[in-house]
């Protein structure tokens, strides 16, 4: 077991990691102390876990919603267990539909898949809940009945999303109470929330998929020209899958198979090792410039091979074969460069993470997609709907091609640690599009190959890779490792902290011999609760 953690706090944050016997990390403090108030009532994490989720739809829908997507890992003691609850696109949607079209639409009801985030509440508490699943619901629906005062971060991702979506339907009756975005600090109630969230409850999600709310958010697809239907509704099911994995660094990382991005971070860490990356300084420019290039192989590969698992060319087993991996790496130079993909032979969003005495942890993450997602509410209901069909191409040769019944590309992936003994380690994950992947990766290695404690891995500056030879970096970055890494052919542009979480928002719990220690990300609201 990792014990030797570095409790130093070396970069410019205020806060420390929190230790505890129970735990909840998540992106606003509301929400974690719902889920640790579902520990002190007898429940267990994956019943914190989904009381937080359900919060977080009402107190932070800037990244999610009641009509968002979410994934798990769960370690219940014994197994590590994945669920995948994304939707599927309706139907209906065939190349004939999208003709004449040159790209997936980013938002309104063309851009919605079925919403999976219902689903994934309701399996996980039937499969590991102690609690009723009314009783989990309890903090949300109050919340959005009585009211909460907004936090800064939200605040401002609010705006900016009111200035994007305030004409899309439903929207602006939802989220703009008098005309405009609640401010920070200000109360704000969401009582369509509130009577959505009791009906979820008192029907265990069956309201959201085949009665009341299916038939309202159906009628309102219908009405703006939606071809979603309610046996799209109906049939949507969740599947229990096993997770991927690679060693690294004496422990092994997992992640979650395609339709989802973990498996960039897998190959980005393979080849890490393959590399040699760790006996410099974390920070420096020996260390940085060989993760970028290893990471920007990963998302060549990524962008290439990866869609729906079961539409995928290329079986994630190839992607990940350490041999091909290898000769990824060896592409390395001293220099940035721009990769094409490999050709492997055959052979707006929220995470949380939730820990209990008894061992159980879960590492969970639902999202709406860009930032309030497609933009849509059903009147009447809150129900803000996701936007990731835009995700599908429309483009007949590549392999996330739109398809009835077909899972869209995924950008939100739950990541988990076990010791090499098999028990677990960590729970971890970071909020971001495109950046989850490479935080991921940034995490993995200052956690388990530098030994930073979970709170200053939160806290450290981070990079992003952009196309070609671009790279953004933090304003906290070292200024003589930017320009040495410019001096390399990296085109370096270093960013101004803006509120918008370009490079993530992460939460992290890790087990220790006497408990775990926890962190949350400085660029969100979020708070570690620990009892």
């Amino acid at each position: 077991m990792f014990d030797d953690l570095d409790y130093s706090q070396p970069y410019a944050s205020a806060r420390s990691p929190v230790m505890g016997s129970n735990m909840v990390a998540c992106s606003q403090p509301l929400a974690a102390q719902a889920g640790l108030d579902m520990l002190r009532k007898g429940g267990n994490a994956v019943d914190a876990a989904i009381a937080a989720a359900m919060v977080l739809t009402v107190v932070e829908p800037t990244g999610c919603g009641i009509g968002s997507d979410a994934f798990a890992i769960v370690w219940d003691g014994s197994k590590l267990q994945g669920l995948n609850a994304s939707g599927r696109a309706p139907q209906a949607w065939t190349p004939e539909f999208f003709a004449g079209q040159s790209k997936m639409p980013q938002r309104g009801w063309p851009a919605v898949t079925v919403p999976g985030a219902v689903s994934a509440w309701v399996e996980l508490s039937e499969r590991y809940g102690k609690l009723p699943f009314a009783t989990l619901a309890e903090p949300a629906i109050g919340y959005a009945r009585d009211g909460y005062q907004v936090t800064p971060i939200i605040a401002q991702l609010w705006k900016l999303g009111a200035e994007l979506l305030k004409d899309q339907p439903g929207f602006a009756e939802c989220f703009l109470p008098d005309g405009q975005a609640p401010q920070a600090g200000e109360k704000i109630r969401l009582k369509d929330h509130a009577r959505t969230l009791e009906l979820i409850a008192q029907t265990k999600g069956e309201a959201f998929y085949r009665g009341e709310l299916a038939q309202a958010i159906i009628a309102h697809a219908n009405a703006n020209g939606s071809v979603m239907s309610l046996d799209d509704l109906a049939t949507h099911t969740v599947d229990w899958i096993d997770t991927l994995s690679v060693p690294y660094a004496g422990a092994v990382v997992h992640e979650l198979p395609p339709n989802g991005q973990g498996i960039a971070t897998l190959s980005g860490l393979t080849m890490l090792e393959a590399l040699g990356v760790g006996e410099h300084p974390v920070d420096s420019l020996e260390t940085v410039h060989p993760v970028l290039e290893a990471m920007k192989l990963a998302l060549a590969d990524l962008n290439e091979h990866v869609a729906d698992n079961d539409h995928m060319r290329v079986p994630s087993e190839h992607l990940l074969d350490k041999t091909y991996l290898m000769e990824r790496a060896g592409l390395v130079t001293n220099k940035a460069a721009n990769p094409g993909h490999g050709s492997p032979k055959p052979g707006g969003t929220v995470y949380l993470s939730a820990a209990d005495e008894s061992g159980m942890m879960i590492s969970f993450i639902q999202s709406n997609y860009m930032g309030f997602g497609s933009g849509v509410v059903v009147p009447g209901t809150g129900i803000s709907l996701q936007n990731r069909g835009a995700a599908f191409s429309l483009d007949p040769q590549h392999v996330n091609y739109v398809t009835p019944r077909k899972r869209p590309f995924h950008t939100i992936i739950p990541g988990f640690v076990m010791n090499a003994d098999g028990t677990p380690l960590m729970s971890f994950g970071l909020m971001g599009g495109p950046m989850q992947a490479q935080g991921h990766l940034q995490m993995m290695m200052r956690i388990l190959r530098y030994k930073q404690n979970p709170q200053a891995a939160a806290n450290a500056p981070r990079w992003r890779l952009e196309s070609g030879l671009k790279v953004a970096v933090e304003r906290a970055f070292d200024p003589q490792v930017v320009e040495a890494l410019r001096a390399k052919g990296h085109d370096i542009d270093v960013e101004e902290p803006n509120g918008v979480f370009a490079f993530g928002g992460a939460q992290i719990i890790q087990r220790t011999t006497h408990g775990y220690v926890g962190g949350t990300d400085p660029r969100k609201d979020g708070l570690v609760a620990a009892y």
